[in-house]
């Protein structure tokens, strides 16, 4: 997982540089998306909260960064879940598709049909 996570961002640092825009600039633009991302998941999570509590006891806006990131940090961990659990569930698929393989193959080298 580490090494793919690398190779994305030496893949997108290359296509950054290719492209004109330096490190400094890629880096402003990754930035900026994660804050934009992070606001507008905040604001979401407020607006959610805002319907399910009394207006008395409603969520000020003052917790939407905080709420937001905390909210992508989650996202990104069930995302990192996700992909562990499928890594598994290929493994396992491997495993058995070398298992009926060398089956077949010691199925046809004893001539058994």
């Amino acid at each position: 997982m580490k090494t793919l996570v690398a190779v994305v961002l030496i893949w997108v640092l290359g296509v950054g540089a290719a492209a004109g825009e330096g490190p400094r600039n890629l880096g402003d633009q990754l930035l900026t998306f994660i804050q934009s991302a992070a606001e507008l998941l905040g604001e979401g999570i407020v607006r959610l909260l805002n319907l399910i509590l009394p207006r008395d006891r409603a969520v000020g806006p003052d917790l939407v960064q905080p709420l937001g990131y905390l909210g992508l940090i989650t996202v990104v961990l069930l995302l990192f879940g996700i992909l562990e659990a499928a890594r598994k569930v290929i493994w396992i698929v491997v495993i058995v598709g070398w298992a009926l393989l060398l089956v077949r193959i010691v199925l046809d080298a004893l001539r058994v049909r």
